[in-house]
């Protein structure tokens, strides 16, 4: 079982406009700190002055080669998952950025993963939107922080996902969907949350 100690991982819920909040959620040692930020500079700065092991990000990291969707996606949903089709225009809006951002993160040697934290809740026996029942879940894990400390907005605790997902990977508790060319998508191997200890 790998023991978080001091690494550092961190969930980014990302928003398609620099105006729409975007969650984020930083992961140490059972202890998780959340907040909203905005623009590319401050998720950024943020991401750099963490020095993060891993950063997983709810966003398409590449565009389809063709149409609509890619691999990945057709995966995910073959297997059940729903997911919006990155080729959409209100997507590629988002999906653009994402590739932005991802380019500046891994350009600092930092390793990034694409998550997609309602498939993650899905495969792990969680409530896909109830909110405040994926709180207390995230508490009866073991996390503390701000998770303790009050009703934290969807955007958050989908970067609490996120970086979640991120631990597993780094457990080799999940699997990846898609090819190189047009990305993975990593969600967890089908688990009950109840299984799983931080």
């Amino acid at each position: 079982m790998l023991k978080l100690k001091s690494k550092v991982i961190i969930g980014i819920d990302l928003a398609g406009k620099e105006e729409n909040p975007t969650g984020f959620a930083l992961l140490k040692h059972k202890r998780i700190e959340t907040c909203l930020i905005y623009t590319n500079k401050e998720i950024l700065e943020a991401v750099n002055a963490a020095k993060p092991i891993i950063v997983a990000l709810d966003a398409p990291l590449k565009l389809p080669k063709r149409g609509i969707f890619r691999k990945g996606d057709l995966e995910l949903i073959k297997n059940g998952y729903r997911v919006f089709p990155p080729g959409l225009p209100a997507m590629k809006k988002l999906t653009l950025r994402a590739i932005k951002l991802n380019k500046l993160i891994t350009k600092s040697g930092i390793k990034t993963i694409e998550v997609h934290p309602t498939s993650t809740r899905k495969a792990l026996g969680m409530p896909t939107k109830n909110w405040n029942t994926v709180q207390e879940i995230f508490k009866k894990l073991g996390l503390s922080g701000t998770i303790k400390e009050r009703r934290l907005t969807p955007h958050e605790l989908d970067a609490v996902t996120a970086a979640f997902t991120a631990f597993l990977y780094l457990q080799g508790l999940t699997i990846s969907l898609g090819d190189s060319e047009e990305g993975f998508i990593v969600i967890p191997k089908k688990l009950k949350w109840q299984e799983i200890s931080i």
